[in-house]
């Protein structure tokens, strides 16, 4: 029985060493992590950036003149990201200031330069913000009465709820934007067809008529800094 119990006692036993990639994910992972997060990150700055209202605008002026793809789309975003950065510059010097440049002087810690960063961009875009919508996403969120009132600073207002309708408040706010611009070039296309009636030419399609029409009316009106001048106002 002794014999039994020594030879058992020294059978080989097979152990699995896992080391640490239990705790930590490899660096695979984490590569794969990073380039997901670079890929996902000029959109999700483009909708939290005053984008949303001006690239709809630029795109339904371009529909108002009948013009389908002249400017191109490339042209399009870029105006559209240049005056993006020309609005969102004091506040992005204000997020490098009270963010940026103290975490890299070592004087806050990356939790801290994003709550600090975080405050100056939710000031803005609760600024951009209607009421009603942020109202609607506060409620789902918190799921209390107090919550219809609808959170004014920075501080007790969430990224989840004021996402959301911010982009909500910025499409609402370039619909507006657009059917203005809409009016004069849809009297333009309403005079020219009237007159192609009138005259019995039916055979003519009157958007080719109107189209150099709209075009001068735009150029003497100096379109694109009227254009320009009026989003920029918009968000003051």
């Amino acid at each position: 029985m002794r014999l039994m119990l020594a030879a058992a006692s020294h059978a080989p036993s097979v152990t699995v060493h896992l080391g640490k990639s239990l705790t930590k994910p490899s660096e695979s992972v984490v590569i794969i992590i990073v380039i997901t997060l670079l890929g996902a990150a000029p959109a999700l700055l483009m909708m939290l950036t005053a984008f949303p209202r001006i690239v709809v605008v630029l795109a339904i002026t371009r529909n108002a003149l009948g013009l389908n793809t002249i400017p191109p789309n490339q042209v399009i975003v870029g105006l559209a990201i240049f005056l993006s950065l020309f609005v969102m510059g004091p506040t992005l010097s204000k997020m490098n200031q009270v963010g940026l440049q103290p975490y890299l002087h070592g004087k806050k810690t990356a939790t801290e330069a994003y709550r600090s960063a975080e405050a100056p961009l939710k000031s803005w875009m609760l600024a951009q913000t209607r009421t009603n919508d942020l109202a609607l996403f506060t409620a789902e969120t918190q799921h209390g009465s107090k919550a219809l009132a609808g959170p004014r600073t920075p501080k007790n207002v969430s990224l989840r709820a004021l996402i959301p309708a911010f982009i909500i408040s910025e499409l609402e706010s370039a619909f507006i934007i657009g059917f203005v611009i809409f009016i004069p070039f849809l009297i333009i296309d309403l005079i020219v067809s009237s007159t192609l009636m009138s005259m019995g030419i039916v055979m003519l399609p009157p958007t080719l008529i109107s189209l150099p029409f709209k075009l001068l009316l735009f150029v003497l009106v100096d379109g694109w800094v009227l254009l320009s001048q009026s989003l920029l106002t918009s968000f003051r």
